[in-house]
This record gives C-alpha cells, sequence and structure tokens, in this order.
C-alpha cells in the first residue's frame, strides 16, 4: 500500500501544519503542499486548482510541466478536475481517459499518466477548489489514500481562506454581494405570497481552525458532545405531549439509532487521530455521507442520510458550543426561514406572529411539515437549489409561491410592484371574509356544503373565521406526527374532545390515523423486510392500523370517550376492499361495548364512512355502499393511483390533470353509484379547494366539499355565483363525448355564465 504507517494522514497534516505556521508566501506554501502530498501517497503528480474568475486554474503541481501553472484552466464541469468541483464529488479512476469527461491539456504534459484521483475543496460548503493526484501505472486508489485526500483538501480549504485566495468573483465567495438583487425559482408548496428577512433554521457553523493542537483534547471534546446530544434526545424522547415545549422530531428513534452508532463516533475518532480538530472531524465525516447520499438512489435510504447529517449538524453546534434553532433564539422580525428540510414539531416551535413564510431546498408536496404548514397558512416554497449559497441571515426576501419566485435583496421597484399584488390578494381575502355569514346556495338554490380540513388545535378557530359548515377531515394523525413517542390514549381523547367542543353543533368527521409507508412514525417499528421501494403503496393507513391492532383500540376507546353524548363520525383511509372496512368497523364496536360495560358515556351514534383512494375500490362499490354512512373521495391519493404518478415528483406533479376526462368520469360513475343508494358522497381534497375544479365537482353531482380552511371564501364565492342546471347539463355533454382536458372548455363555460373563479 503506498500510504504506510510512516507516512499516515497524521503525519501529513503534521507536516502541513509546520508549513502554514511558516512565514511564506501562499504560492510557496501550495509548492510545498504538494509536494508533501505527492511523496506521502507515492504519486507521480499531486496538482491543485483553485477556483478564478469562474474557472478553475492550475495554482500548484509536482510531476505537470511548471510552465501550466497559472496557465492552464478549466470551466466548471470540464474536464475532471471541473466534474469534480461542480459536483462537488470524488473522483478515483484508474484510467482516467476513459472517463466521459476527461479533458486533453496539451500543456501540462499529462499524456502518460494513467490513473487519477480528485477530492473537492470545500469552504463553508462550495467547491473552491480541487486537490487531484495522478501515477503513470494504472491503479486505484486505495478507500485510506483517497480518505487522506479529503482530510488534506479540508486543511488546504482553511489555507487558501487565510491566504485570501478564495476569489469571490469567481463564484467561491461566503456569500453573495449585499447590494445585489437575485432571483431563485421553486416548487410550489403551500400558496402564497410573505415578505420578511432571511433567517436560517440552523445557523450555520463556520470552522475556523482544521488541524488538532492536541488529538487528546480534541477527543475528549467529542466525547463531551457526545454524551450532551444523547442525553438531549433522551429528554426529546420523554416529551410526548402534542404541541408541548421541546424538539419533537418525527425521526427521533432513527436519530437514537444514529445517535448511539458505533460506527458513526468509530469514523469521527478516525478522523481526529489523523489530526483534525473535533469540528473539523464532524465535518470531515459528514462530507463524506453527503457524498454517499449523491450516490443514492433509494428515496427512502437518501431520508435515512439525511437523518445522519441532521444529527451531525447538531452534534458539530454542541462541539463549537453554537447551540440553538432559531425558533429557540427567537424572531424579532417578521421572517422567512430558510432550512434543507424541517420536521413538523419543528415549525410548529416558531412565533406564527413573525414567522411570514418557509424555503425549503428539499421538501415534497407529501412531507409532514408542507401539510402543518398548509394548515398553519404558511406559504412554502420548496427545491430552491443552493440557497444558502444565495442569501445571507438577514437579507431582505420577498416570497411569491403562486409564481414560485423568490426575490432576494429586491430592489426599491421590485418592491413597489410585490407590494402591488399584495394589496390586490389582501383585498380578495377581506371579500372572501365577508363571506363568513353567507350560505354557499348557487343561483338556483342548490345548497353545496363546505367544510374545512384540520388536524392541529389552532385549526378550530378557521370554524368561525370562515363560517364552515364543519370538518369534513380531521387529520388524526397530526397528533402522532409531532409527538417524540406514541401519543398517551388520554391525550388522544383530550384532543379529540377539544374538538367537538369548538365545533358546537357542527359536524366533525374524524380520519382514523393515517401513518406509515411515506408518513413513517420514528417509534413504530417498520416491515421487518426492510424499506418500501413505494411507501404511498405500502404498508399504511388502515392496513397498517389492521395489522398493529393494539394502536387502533386505544384511538377507537379515545374517540368513542371524546364523543360521549352526541353524533361521532368516523372515517377509514384507504380502504380497497369491503372487508377491510368490515374488520374496521367491528373493532370500533368491540371497543364500543367494551366501554358500555364499564359504565361509560356512549355517543347517541356512531356513523363509519370510508374513503375511496384506492381505484379498486370503485369495484365492488355495490358491496360497499349497503355497509356505511357516507363515502368521502380523497382525490390527492386517487389521481396518483389513477395515473400511476407520483404527484411529489416535480416532473409528473403538474402534468395529470384533474379535469382530464379519465378522472371526471371515473368520479362521475362513483358519485351516480353512490346516489342510487343513498349514501352521502363528498370530496376532501386540493381539488375541492380550487375553483374551477370544485365547479366541475358540482356539475358531476358532488355537494359536499372538505377543503383547507384558506380555500373556503374563494369556493363561497364560486357556488354562489353558479347557475347549477346548466352545469350539470353540461359536463354530461362534455362527458360523454371528451376531447383531451377539459380545463379549457370548463374556464370559457365559467367566463360565459359570469361564474366568479378568481
Amino acid at each position: 500500500m503506498a500510504l504506510t504507517a510512516a507516512a499516515s494522514a497524521r503525519e501529513i497534516l503534521t507536516r502541513l501544519h509546520d508549513v502554514m505556521a511558516k512565514k511564506l508566501p501562499a504560492q510557496s506554501k501550495l509548492n510545498s503542499v504538494v509536494e508533501i502530498i505527492g511523496t506521502a501517497l507515492d504519486s507521480e503528480v499531486c496538482s491543485i486548482y483553485l477556483l478564478r474568475e469562474g474557472l478553475l486554474e492550475l495554482f500548484a503541481t509536482r510531476g505537470l510541466a511548471q510552465e501550466a501553472v497559472h496557465v492552464t484552466t478549466l470551466a466548471l464541469g470540464e474536464g475532471l478536475v471541473g466534474t469534480i468541483a461542480g459536483n462537488v464529488e470524488t473522483l478515483n479512476l484508474d484510467e482516467a481517459a476513459t472517463h466521459p469527461d476527461f479533458v486533453y491539456r496539451p500543456e501540462t504534459g499529462e499524456d502518460r499518466f494513467h490513473s487519477f484521483a480528485g477530492v473537492p475543496i470545500i469552504h463553508r460548503e462550495r467547491a473552491v477548489g480541487v486537490l487531484a493526484v495522478q501515477h503513470v501505472e494504472p491503479r486505484r486508489y486505495a478507500d485510506v489514500e483517497i480518505e487522506a485526500l479529503q482530510t488534506v483538501a479540508m486543511v488546504l480549504s482553511e489555507l487558501i481562506a487565510n491566504a485570501d485566495l478564495i476569489d469571490a468573483a469567481g463564484g467561491g465567495s461566503t456569500r453573495p454581494q449585499p447590494t445585489a438583487a437575485a432571483h431563485a425559482h421553486g416548487f410550489k408548496l403551500v400558496e402564497g405570497m410573505a415578505a420578511g428577512v432571511a433567517v436560517f433554521h440552523q445557523p450555520r457553523i463556520m470552522i475556523e481552525h482544521t488541524v488538532a493542537e492536541d488529538v487528546e483534547v480534541e477527543r475528549h471534546r467529542v466525547y463531551a458532545a457526545f454524551d450532551k446530544m444523547r442525553d438531549q434526545i433522551e429528554r426529546m424522547a420523554s416529551q410526548a405531549e402534542f404541541g408541548g415545549g421541546g424538539e419533537h422530531d418525527e425521526v427521533l428513534q432513527t436519530y437514537k439509532m444514529f445517535a448511539y452508532d458505533e460506527g458513526w463516533s468509530r469514523r469521527i475518532n478516525e478522523a481526529i487521530d489523523s489530526g483534525l480538530t473535533a469540528e473539523a472531524a464532524i465535518e470531515r465525516v459528514q462530507q463524506r455521507t453527503r457524498q454517499r447520499m449523491r450516490e443514492i438512489d433509494d428515496a427512502l435510504l437518501r431520508d435515512r442520510m439525511h437523518d445522519l447529517e441532521d444529527l451531525s449538524n447538531r452534534l458539530l453546534r454542541i462541539v463549537s458550543g453554537q447551540l440553538g434553532t432559531a425558533a429557540q433564539m427567537g424572531l424579532r422580525h417578521d421572517s422567512i426561514l430558510i432550512a434543507r428540510n424541517l420536521g413538523p414539531a419543528e415549525l410548529l416551535e416558531y412565533d406564527r406572529r413573525r414567522l411570514k413564510g418557509v424555503i425549503l431546498e428539499e421538501g415534497s408536496l407529501t412531507a409532514h411539515v408542507t401539510i402543518v404548514a398548509r394548515a398553519m397558512g404558511v406559504p412554502v416554497l420548496g427545491r430552491v437549489r443552493d440557497i444558502r449559497k444565495l442569501v445571507a441571515e438577514g437579507d431582505m426576501l420577498l416570497l411569491d409561491t403562486g409564481e414560485e419566485s423568490l426575490f432576494i435583496r429586491p430592489s426599491p421597484a421590485m418592491v413597489e410592484a410585490f407590494e402591488a399584488k399584495l394589496v390586490l390578494s389582501q383585498k380578495r381575502r377581506a371579500a372572501f371574509a365577508q363571506l363568513r355569514g353567507e350560505v354557499p346556495v348557487t343561483t338556483d338554490g342548490h345548497r353545496v356544503t363546505v367544510m374545512v380540513n384540520a388536524g392541529l388545535r389552532d385549526d378550530l378557530a378557521a370554524l368561525d373565521l370562515t363560517g364552515a359548515d364543519g370538518i369534513g377531515l380531521f387529520r388524526t394523525e397530526f397528533q402522532f406526527l409531532v409527538s417524540a413517542t406514541l401519543p398517551q390514549r388520554e391525550a388522544q381523547r383530550r384532543l379529540y374532545k377539544d374538538v367537538l367542543e369548538a365545533a358546537g353543533d357542527r359536524p366533525v368527521t374524524f380520519r382514523t390515523v393515517d401513518i406509515g409507508g411515506d408518513k413513517a412514525l420514528p417509534y413504530l417499528n417498520h416491515d421487518e423486510d426492510g424499506d418500501e421501494e413505494n411507501p404511498a403503496m405500502g404498508w399504511r393507513a388502515l392496513r397498517l392500523a389492521l395489522d398493529r391492532d393494539g394502536l387502533m383500540k386505544a384511538q377507537a376507546r379515545a374517540l368513542i370517550e371524546a364523543g360521549a353524548g352526541r353524533t361521532l363520525n368516523i372515517m377509514f383511509p384507504m380502504v380497497s376492499e369491503p372487508w377491510e372496512f368490515d374488520a374496521a368497523r367491528e373493532l370500533f364496536e368491540a371497543q364500543r361495548a367494551w366501554l358500555a360495560s364499564r359504565g361509560k358515556k356512549m355517543p347517541t351514534e356512531i356513523r363509519y364512512g370510508a374513503m375511496l383512494e384506492v381505484p379498486a375500490l370503485a369495484e365492488v362499490l355495490d358491496l360497499l355502499l349497503p355497509r356505511i354512512d357516507f363515502l368521502s373521495i380523497g382525490t390527492n391519493d386517487l389521481t396518483q393511483f389513477l395515473f400511476a404518478a407520483d404527484r411529489a415528483h416535480p416532473k409528473l406533479a403538474l402534468r395529470y390533470d384533474w379535469l382530464s376526462p379519465s378522472i371526471l368520469r371515473f368520479l362521475k360513475r362513483v358519485t351516480d353509484a353512490c346516489h342510487a343508494a343513498d349514501v352521502p358522497v363528498g370530496v376532501c381534497g386540493e381539488m375541492g379547494g380550487r375553483p374551477l375544479e370544485a365547479m366541475a365537482l358540482i356539475g358531476l353531482g358532488i355537494d359536499r366539499l372538505s377543503i383547507t380552511p384558506a380555500a373556503v371564501g374563494p369556493i363561497k364565492a364560486m357556488v354562489r355565483s353558479l347557475d347549477r342546471a346548466p352545469l350539470v347539463a353540461t359536463m354530461a355533454g362534455l362527458l360523454a363525448d371528451p376531447r383531451g382536458s377539459l380545463r379549457e372548455t370548463l374556464t370559457a363555460w365559467a367566463t360565459e355564465h359570469s361564474v366568479e373563479l378568481a
């Protein structure tokens, strides 16, 4: 092996430390660095490229032609060096010329070298250069050699930063220019507009020193940080009350698994052994994790790796003494929060008076934080790439998720245009608010029931604010998602009772817990066969609840006790076949009998319904409808199952239209079957909250909608401007002979008949 015990990574760092300590020009130090590394790795070539004015410039080399220094340049993404910097990845090739990105630079004299390995030099999460080695004989560099290169690259980052070799003009600056306006795009997760100052959920930890003065001191610092971190997580596990204090995190058990993982702590200790400080060692291991994340195709495994990165950030904050999130420090101004990702409980910790919007580097439509943010009325823009490179703490931001846009450090003209649009939006909301006391009745006298979706205690205020007819969908899983441990039956009962009391004489439909699959709980043991390839279609919702009937029995008792003395509406999610509904109903009835035998006061009536989200259920409606009291169509999941298209996928999310004939025909068939059986049918989902789509649903014969509170006003306005009878006739004709999506046709019909869609 080229890297021997005598020339270990620690010895390399010791020699580099000596070089860095000398009062030499930066160029001389870099020249010494390439000699030290080349000798230690027995590599004929060692080169350092740094980013200057947007190009990677050869700054120092051992083995290539010296005449090429400060002459050879490569663009980001060009050649092997450009690929490493552009993708922030490591390359290890036994035959460099066979790589598709290989580019030959004749002035370097590198044509006789075959093997190549290179690592990015990263400063504050950005690639600012590349460290590369080459060898005449074809060979792959050993893992220990690659790790040594990565460790050295961290030290080089400190060296070039201290020598002012990081060129702001070349894209390697540590933050954007403070006066330059910028514009970023993302993916709309929650609709809305917001203005505020940028606040990072986890303030960036700047590692100032990478080379350890005393390895044992650094090791003890890490041991102490691990102990403190584990204590924090154990305390989190003891705080299970919904909405209580502390850091509730839905990935708590994964956190615990990693926190006590000996392999992770061993890798950090090995990095310290090489001569790094505690902070640099944690960051060194974290960089390796990020590299592995980019190589993983499995979405669930990537999520696990994200958990490890989040835990690394926590450990780094502890060891550096920079503790606390922005929520714990408090928001002082109207703020827009920036994070790589968030858990629902983390979002709930923020002061809602100050929190105006959220920007995520990742995020999806089905993520727990998105569901909670929508319930809170907080606009969210997701998948904003490189946001930390574009925005600095305290920058002014304008967020318009309807346009999927973020304006950074806006000019006065941008602010004026934004404020004008915001005023119009506020006027529309004010006009909708005036409809709070109005009944949603069409111009020809047809009553439409408009209810709200809810899941949090704070959602209950929306009933009075919007004048909704009730709660058509209370997502009971929110209490489970934001708790660190399984909520106890008494905690569940208190929440359900509070919901019913807030609703008064208005109906509330409780959906039994829809967890598992894409809503995994950290405290619930999952399928022993391993991760699910398609979690949205996997072990979740009613399937999970029937398998884990202890969980469902506890919820059933809590709901029945909370509903004492009134009508209780229970809805089972993701029913695929009638027997599943029967099994769930029997479980509830058994709990009712058990409670009654112990003298508990009972609900006056329990009405049982099913959600139609799985298309297969439509084929057995004749068997199901005699058994149920009501049916609710969940258009979100139903759409993705009908089209076999993940609604969270950015390339597919907008491709499949709710107003396509296939969906509308399916809904019409289900609606007609329900009417024939005299079973009430409604829609709960985003489709019902969009005026044009809701108009189409009414035209199909659906007159019960459960939607987000923000959509109640626009839907009421649409209903009160609509003449239903001609719409029903028009829809029948359109579905009999459809010509592609009906969106344009229905929009034109609404305009012609003065239906309010704004």
